[in-house]
């Protein structure tokens, strides 16, 4: 036999074990850690290791390290996905027992003290901003650069193919991944990681947010660079940045300067609200030649 057809008859027989096709389910809705899995199941830690090395092995989990821990989640990449999503697609939407894992996880979740912060009217202000962007253009692979405890994650996941979000604050990943599995999100993964130096290809995702971190920045230039980097030909670049203690124009005279220097071209930003704005957002995309020609 072929090896995808060898593949697939090892995929139908890890799912055959009731309780890997739990763990399957249940990463298919959330990025979620062993520890997670034994609660949820009441399995011991070994066997739920044990289980997820053998999902891992024929291809349906994929595993990876955010800070001191291990996360697993359905795979999404590899030549072998449509096969997957096909198979996957088998497992019943209104089976009792998925349904009763989902809420076991999200009650654990909720005890990490996660609680639902009132949004400023400034804030739905930058919403609707944001999501006539998705309206214009669609967003695609989307990268949320700052990503905090994911409320634009929240806002723009279900319009995005992907959404990935990264923040160097192990307690703000840890919030927005409880935040995400209430919102539903099953596209979304969050990663820790250094805004000038992220673990992600060239020209990976077509939607690149720098969300609030310019101002914090040790080096906005290289930050800036980075996001050009990872953001594909013909896509774009948010720079995104509340007021704060600066006027309006010294924070757009920032954006110019860092588009000029990444070689940038870039719209005007958008105050928000118009009148004494909280917020301005700009959308960059490339100058270069090779995308000039894409």
């Amino acid at each position: 036999m072929m090896p995808g057809t060898n593949n697939l008859l090892l995929q139908f027989k890890a799912l055959a074990d009731p309780v890997r096709t739990r763990l399957v389910a249940l990463c298919g809705i959330a990025e979620c850690s062993v520890s997670e899995l034994t609660k949820v199941t009441g399995q011991s830690q070994p066997r739920i290791s044990q289980h997820v090395k053998q999902l891992c092995a024929v291809g349906l989990l994929e595993r990876f390290k955010d800070g001191h821990f291990v996360y697993y989640r359905v795979r999404s990449g590899g030549d072998d996905s449509p096969a997957r999503r096909r198979l996957l697609a088998l497992l019943p939407e209104d089976e009792p027992q998925f349904a009763n894992d989902t809420r076991k996880l999200r009650e654990i979740r909720g005890d990490s003290g996660v609680f639902a912060v009132p949004v400023a009217d400034t804030d739905r202000l930058l919403h609707r901003a944001l999501v006539e962007l998705t309206v214009a253009a669609p967003l695609g692979d989307l990268l949320d650069i700052g990503c905090g405890q994911g409320r634009i994650l929240k806002l723009l996941a279900s319009r995005a193919h992907r959404a990935v979000g990264v923040d160097i604050d192990s307690d703000a990943r840890r919030l927005a991944r409880a935040e995400l599995l209430l919102a539903g999100t099953p596209n979304t993964t969050l990663r820790q990681g250094d805004m000038v130096s992220l673990p992600f290809d060239d020209n990976e995702f077509d939607t690149v947010i720098l969300d609030d971190v310019l101002h914090a920045a040790k080096n906005p230039a290289a930050a800036v660079l980075e996001a050009k980097r990872l953001v594909k030909k013909g896509g774009r670049v948010l720079l995104l940045s509340a007021v704060r203690d600066a006027d309006a124009a010294e924070t757009q005279a920032q954006f110019a300067n860092l588009a000029a220097d990444a070689n940038l071209r870039i719209a005007s930003p958008r105050a928000i609200p118009a009148k004494n704005p909280a917020w301005l957002l700009a959308v960059a995309t490339s100058t270069d030649r090779a995308s000039r020609s894409a």
